[in-house]
């Protein structure tokens, strides 16, 4: 069953007496994987890094028994987390950014001015922006269905419109703008399992996301003119509008944190340094525009910013950021990669891969493959995040083998994974949005064009090569990868 492993390229055995894992053996950690994550976090919602441990320590005693010391395994966890560092470095950049861009009133002024566009005649395309820009500004597809979701729900039962169009359109709105924020966890984490450039990541999915989105407004456009012409509540609206309007001073000035993130982006200037310096523009506009002390600003930036606006709605639009914010996804992330790296060091995840290029030999079949495991994966899970970070595991290796950039990855894992999540009735994010909105998972699915189209449009650039852009450099963490 299992035969002597052979040497490496350098010529050594990498361990003395180790054996190469059989396909069979190496299928075991991620059956295992799958019913811990589909028993304990889809039924029993056990946290993900408990069970991706517990799946650690099996794939960890396979390893011993193919003669593998821990000492050799732990290097493989170490390796497997050195590799994601950086990009885990800017996710807790992106956890003060948020915070400081809350409290000098700049995502709030972006909320403010985007509800000023809502019309009563295209109800749907204006819940689909609106959502969009939000989410696009605050990082947070579930911040903005909470908030002003509940609020278009409302508009969408005073106004007579089915809900299952009106879910779907804030649903659609609210991940497109997720999947593209820079502050997103969701795009953080496709471009850290990945090794691929956060800026480069998200102009690489515009090529999906952007037609997927545009299709989607079309289809809203046409839809919504049949409910036209009736009266418009605007209450709910009104009531988040004027409470922003009461707590923030608005100002052009709080442009400038946006500027500058996007000027470092589009210059191809280092990430961390530009959010750090954005960060502390919108500390000192705090300070002028919403008269916020410099303590209050620093104890967001630990533990997120606190809106005490008086309503809960408006509270839970605003009441993120910090740190703290960032520990749930980055110790999923350890956990993922110290499972991740025992399969690499073992020879299991080799073993998978081997058989799974057998089928992927084309770009087309890697790409089918990859949105296939994605999916099959948030299928499993229910997971946006292990939706992304199980196919990055396991097709990272056969990317480079191909010579694809590994943005072409992680659109996929973000898109095809990320993304579908929430159509998925028993996950976190579908329960969470029946919960929220009051609308069943099944009622608002069709409706939700862009979740679904960009993953059609990937497959077609897989199967034509369009935007499979090529690998140009060993680290492809490096902005213009």
């Amino acid at each position: 069953m299992e035969e002597k492993r052979p040497e490496n390229k350098s010529g050594q055995s990498p361990s003395s007496g180790t054996k190469k894992p059989s396909f069979g053996l190496a299928l075991i950690p991620i059956i295992a994987m799958a019913i811990l994550l589909g028993v304990g976090y889809g039924i029993y919602h056990l946290k993900a890094q408990v069970l991706l441990i517990a799946a650690a320590f099996l794939t960890a005693c396979l390893g011993a028994l193919l003669k593998f010391s821990w000492k050799e395994m732990e290097s493989g966890i170490v390796e497997s987390i050195r590799k994601a560092l950086p990009a885990i470095l800017i996710m807790l950049t992106v956890g003060v950014l948020v915070a400081t861009w809350m409290a000098s009133g700049t995502i709030p002024m972006i909320i403010y001015y985007g509800l000023k566009i809502i019309s009563p005649q295209y109800f749907l395309v204006t819940a689909c922006f609106v959502c969009s820009i939000t989410a696009l500004a605050c990082g947070t597809s579930w911040g903005t269905i909470g908030s002003l979701g509940v609020a278009f729900i409302g508009i969408a039962s005073g106004l007579g419109i089915p809900l299952g169009p009106a879910a779907g359109a804030i649903v659609a709105g609210a991940y497109f703008g997720d999947k593209l924020s820079p502050l997103s966890d969701i795009p953080n984490l496709a471009s850290v399992t990945a090794g691929s450039n956060l800026f480069d990541h998200i102009k690489h999915t515009l090529w999906s996301g952007i037609p997927a989105w545009l299709i989607g407004l079309v289809i809203y456009f046409f839809m919504g003119l049949k409910y036209g012409n009736r009266e418009f509540n605007r209450e709910n609206v009104q009531l988040i509008s004027s409470t922003l309007e009461k707590n923030f001073h608005f100002n052009l000035l709080l442009l400038l944190p946006i500027i500058i993130v996007f000027y470092y982006a589009f210059t191809k200037k280092p990430t961390i340094p530009g959010m750090m310096v954005s960060s502390l523009a919108a500390t000192i506009l705090a300070v002028i525009y919403q008269k916020t002390s410099l303590v209050s600003v620093a104890q967001a930036m630990n533990s997120g910013y606190a809106a005490q606006t008086g309503v809960t709605m408006v509270d839970g639009l605003l009441s993120r950021g910090g740190l703290m914010s960032m520990m749930e996804t980055q110790l999923v992330a350890f956990a993922a990669f110290s499972f991740g790296g025992i399969m690499q060091k073992t020879g299991m995840l080799a073993a998978i891969l081997e058989k799974i290029m057998k089928f992927a030999r084309e770009v087309w079949s890697l790409v089918l493959t990859t949105i296939g495991t994605a999916i099959l994966s948030a299928l499993i899970t229910g997971s946006s995040y292990l939706a992304m970070i199980i196919p990055a595991e396991l097709l990272g290796e056969a990317y480079k083998k191909k010579g694809l950039a590994a943005k072409n990855l992680s659109r996929i894992i973000d898109e095809a994974g990320g993304i579908i999540v929430p159509l998925i009735p028993w996950s976190m994010a579908g329960v969470y949005v029946t919960g929220t909105l009051g609308v069943p998972v099944f009622s608002y699915l069709p409706w939700a064009f862009s979740n679904y189209l960009a993953v059609i449009i990937l497959a077609i650039f897989g199967l034509t090569g369009v935007t499979m852009a090529k690998r140009k450099r060993e680290d492809e963490t490096e902005p213009g990868s």
